[in-house]
């Protein structure tokens, strides 16, 4: 034992060598909160190259002991530097309070847990632990760095309150790796989360955490993430919290919803299981976006308020299942997502077929067939025939705004009588009624034949079904000499019959073409 030590260290030392918790705290909860305002003084303290010191080359441990630093309600004075250091011992610090930066870039732990501590700063870059890494309840107050740092197991940063570094990051967990779960529930994060090309080997909760960063691009940046199995951000239940003043708490629970006030960026990330925004508040301002480009995952649970601004994302997104709710989507102009492919819909709640078309439309604010017909194929191979032709009928008609003026007038037409060869029971209706009409006017009049002795007898109804079909000879068209206003009449049959055939036609070939 070194000559230098407080009687404070000593105490510390000797624990270490026992492998025994060392609890400095006074037992007043006002008093030994590391994040309050009370001083603690020297009888609390001790210096950080002394821990260091156990961490690095401690004492062997008495006989029958395995040496351990737990520490509870410490100040720990200067910087703690262990970088590029293999610490062996367990190491555990509950509710200590730092006076300065913890410095362990590079270095190599077995374990290393600091819960409900402070810290002016964690600078852990390329760190690796053979087990877990645990930061819960802690204050920190210049930013975690975590870059190409290697977990073995978990890392918990569960209820923690991070404000951000000169460069405004909270969290630099660029390059991450997490063998087993990363859990960040109920965290507190003012400034931009970073997990650029982070891996995670279970599943990333966020859920009832609240991530703001109003003032930058990103609140939570993770494009090229790589999670195994679900990303959650969603509510979190709080049991038996403190609602009222007294001596006695309220017991229940409470439920926090995730917020996120900034951008979220989870572009080419790879999600095996979910992407679960269930009951998510966004706010976002003009600049702002939830995107998710390119992001492939099993199932997108879209789920949450509707964001307020900012706009929503999805281009070149691939998932397997779509969950959703009408509520929850923006309104035009503030959602994208060409390219974006989905193998089912499962909406919760009643999200009707207008209701859809009006989400559709909402991400095209210029016309793209391409949203229209992924939806109508989603429904048709779903058994939803009827109205995958209604989707596919908002497409012509979408598409009809951007013609020119000649190509509007025919569009209408199409649309009027056949309804884009989308509704066939409308153009058997049209036929029917020129039929009819056609058959009582030629039955008030009397024509010549071509050539007297020749040809069928005449016959008004027949006469007139022969007009009107373009292809099909019923042996009376050509027998007859029409002339007059009779002639008018025929020819505008004609001309009828051969626009609803060419649009049944057109219709049905697309039907056929797309069965």
């Amino acid at each position: 034992m070194p000559d230098d030590l407080t009687p404070a260290e000593v105490g510390m030392w000797q624990a270490f060598q026992n492998g025994t918790r060392y609890d400095l705290s006074s037992g007043d909860p006002e008093t030994d909160d590391p994040h309050g305002v009370h001083h603690w003084g020297e009888h609390r303290s001790v210096r950080a190259r002394v821990v260091c010191m156990l961490m690095l080359a401690g004492p062997p441990a008495r006989y029958g002991r395995v040496a351990a630093i737990k520490l509870t309600g410490v100040r720990i004075t200067g910087y703690l530097d262990v970088a590029g250091g293999t610490v062996t011992p367990y190491v555990e610090m509950k509710n200590c309070r730092f006076e300065k930066e913890v410095s362990l870039p590079e270095s190599r732990f077995t374990t290393l847990r600091l819960s409900n501590c402070s810290i002016p700063r964690v600078e852990a870059a390329r760190l690796h632990t053979e087990g877990d890494l645990h930061l819960p309840r802690c204050h920190i107050h210049r930013g975690i760095r975590l870059s190409d740092a290697q977990i073995g197991t978990d890392l918990l940063l569960s209820q923690a309150v991070v404000h951000h570094d000169r460069r405004g990051r909270t969290i630099n967990a660029d390059g991450l790796a997490v063998g087993q779960d990363l859990q960040a529930e109920l965290i507190e994060s003012y400034g931009e989360f970073r997990m650029r090309g982070a891996k995670v080997g279970v599943s990333l909760s966020l859920r009832g955490s609240r991530l703001l960063n109003e003032a930058g691009k990103y609140a939570f940046n993770a494009p090229q993430l790589t999670v195994e199995r679900s990303l959650y951000l969603t509510p979190a239940a709080i049991s038996d919290p403190v609602l009222m003043a007294g001596a006695t708490p309220a017991r229940g629970t409470r439920v926090q919803n995730f917020e996120c006030r900034g951008g979220i960026r989870l572009d080419d990330g790879r999600f095996t299981d979910a992407i679960d925004l269930n009951s998510a508040e966004l706010v976002m301002g003009d600049d702002h976006q939830v995107s998710l480009r390119r992001v492939q995952t099993s199932e997108l649970r879209f789920l949450g308020a509707r964001p307020q601004g900012g706009k929503v994302v999805l281009s070149g997104a691939k998932v397997t299942s779509l969950r959703d709710r009408a509520e929850s989507w923006p309104g035009p102009g503030h959602l994208e997502m060409n390219g974006f492919a989905y193998e089912n819909l499962i909406p919760v709640d009643k999200f009707p077929l207008p209701d859809r078309l009006d989400w559709v439309e909402a991400a095209t604010p210029e016309y793209n067939p391409e949203p229209y017909e992924r939806l109508a194929s989603v429904l048709r191979n779903t058994g939803e025939d009827s109205e995958a032709r209604e989707v596919l009928l908002a497409k012509q008609r979408r598409r009809r705004q951007t013609l020119p003026v000649a190509g509007k007038l025919w569009g209408y037409v199409q649309d009027w009588t056949v309804a884009y060869g989308y509704r066939p029971g409308r153009a058997a209706l049209w036929m029917a009624v020129l039929w009819a009409l056609g058959g009582w006017a030629f039955s008030h009049y009397e024509p010549s034949t071509m050539k007297a002795g020749e040809g069928p007898q005449y016959n008004p109804v027949l006469y007139t079904l022969d007009l009107i079909l373009p292809v099909i000879a019923l042996g009376q068209d050509g027998y007859f000499r029409i002339t007059g206003l009779w002639q008018w009449l025929a020819a505008t049959l004609i001309i009828l019959g051969w626009i609803l055939a060419t649009t049944v036609a057109a219709g049905a070939s697309r039907l056929l073409r797309r069965g």
